[in-house]
């Protein structure tokens, strides 16, 4: 017969913790395995599914699993804390959007009955004139128009972090182009265009300061208004052959997306351009008076007469910035996440012997530092090496037998492939890696 134990172990496929601590066997980690087709640069993309942060449901839509939303949580904790910097203020609007205040904008194509495009259409009862927002300036131009009267009611900056939705014809690399995204849109409003104008640089600002604190390389470059409008944009990119914009750009300064920019000498210096494919990751628009005019969003001015308000409006694509950051630093082990949005900023993997108390003391420990996770699950540790290797731990903290006896244990940085072995306190070692990697 079997033994009580191994009939316990044998039932119970789970063993779920409810203390304080972060622990990954209360945490749905779904790895897999990568193999050779996916370690290729062109397939990278599917690191965040094999590492357990996303899955598919159908073409162009994900589900975001715990490890996903916990970096999308810490991309959001980061832009609130840059808007907040520009007085920003967070909303929250309905993805759900009126087909009429499109029209007024004209922004539907003319045959847009016949052809929808990109747009996802509301069928139902009384539903036929609705969409799904891709964008809001139609929505939020109506609501501050309702409720802004006066050039005292301005300036105005409004952001949210919410769901978009586009019917991408081609839906590829997983994140980077689907139907349903994530993104951060903020929308300010002015009494006047040389208002307007100090809105945008100091949002330009906010973004450059958002994307260094990232910590990893970026570059932003003129850009073409497109389909938005407007006289004046920018955009954000991260270099990678699996971009599909190409920027030129120069060692005086300049830069610019190809769609706008000369191919063959700077404008400012006359040297050559270089070029480089990359993944936009987020927008800057002057918009002045193209959504206010044809919605007649107006307040009055010091003397009295109405004025059109001036509209800038700012994108960064949050889902996307996941997929283009997870591309752009993989390496053949798996996903080396910033520490700013890592999911956990350090992983323990004790041996079996190490006792609860000594890992609770480890834990206790980084956690004055940095947010660690135990993973306590019931595997080989080898198996816990690789897996936190392809999830991306930015530190990898290692407690073999001599922890208890000596204090002596082990710390692996992702960005470096020396291991360290330390017996001053864990969160001292781990706060002069940190200091290292900036």
């Amino acid at each position: 017969m079997l033994s009580r134990t191994l009939l316990q172990r044998r039932l119970q496929t789970r063993c779920l913790h409810v203390d304080s601590r972060d622990r990954l066997s209360c945490f749905w980690t779904p790895t897999e395995s990568l193999n050779k087709d996916d370690i290729k640069i062109e397939n990278r993309h599917n690191y965040l599914v094999k590492g357990g942060f996303i899955r598919q449901t159908h073409a162009g839509i994900f589900h975001l699993l715990p490890l996903g939303l916990r970096v999308q949580q810490k991309i959001e904790a980061l832009l609130d804390k840059h808007m907040r910097s520009i007085g920003a203020a967070k909303l929250s609007m309905s993805s759900i959007t009126s087909q009429e205040l499109w029209k007024r904008s004209q922004r539907l194509p003319e045959d847009f009955d016949k052809n929808p495009n990109e747009f996802f259409t509301v069928d139902g009862r009384r539903m036929s004139d609705f969409l799904l927002a891709p964008t809001h300036e139609e929505e939020i131009t109506t609501l501050v128009t309702g409720l802004a009267k006066s050039y005292r009611d301005l300036p105005l900056r409004l952001y949210q972090v919410s769901r978009k939705y586009r019917n991408e014809l081609r839906p590829r690399k997983g994140l980077l182009r689907a139907k349903e995204f994530v993104m951060k849109d903020l929308y300010t409003f002015d009494a006047t265009a040389e208002a307007a104008m100090e809105t945008y640089s100091e949002v330009r600002a906010a973004y450059d300061a958002f994307f260094t604190e990232l910590g990893l390389p970026f570059a932003s470059a003129q850009a073409s208004s497109g389909d938005m409008g407007g006289k004046l944009s920018h955009e954000y990119h991260f270099t990678s052959p699996l971009g599909e914009d190409v920027v030129l750009s120069c060692g005086c300064g300049y830069s610019a997306n190809q769609e706008i920019g000369p191919t063959d000498a700077c404008p400012d210096c006359g040297s050559p351009l270089r070029s480089t494919h990359a993944i936009e990751v987020g927008h800057t628009f002057y918009l002045g008076t193209r959504y206010s005019e044809p919605l007649e969003a107006q307040v009055s001015a010091p003397n009295g007469l109405p004025v059109l308000m001036h509209m800038g409006c700012y994108g960064i694509g949050v889902s996307r910035l996941i997929a283009a950051i997870a591309v752009m630093t993989a390496d053949n082990k798996g996903l080396r996440w910033p520490r700013s949005i890592a999911p956990f900023s350090a992983v323990i993997i004790p041996f079996d012997g190490v006792t609860p108390e000594g890992v609770h003391k480890a834990y206790d420990d980084v956690q004055t530092v940095c947010d660690a996770v135990i993973d306590d699950r019931d595997k080989p540790f080898a198996w816990k090496l690789k897996d936190a290797d392809l999830i991306g731990y930015p530190f990898i903290i290692v407690l073999g037998r001599r922890w208890m006896a000596a204090g002596e244990y082990e710390v692996q940085c992702r960005w470096d492939i020396s291991l360290s072995r330390y017996r001053t306190s864990l969160a001292e070692a781990v706060s002069t890696m940190i200091r290292q990697l900036h």
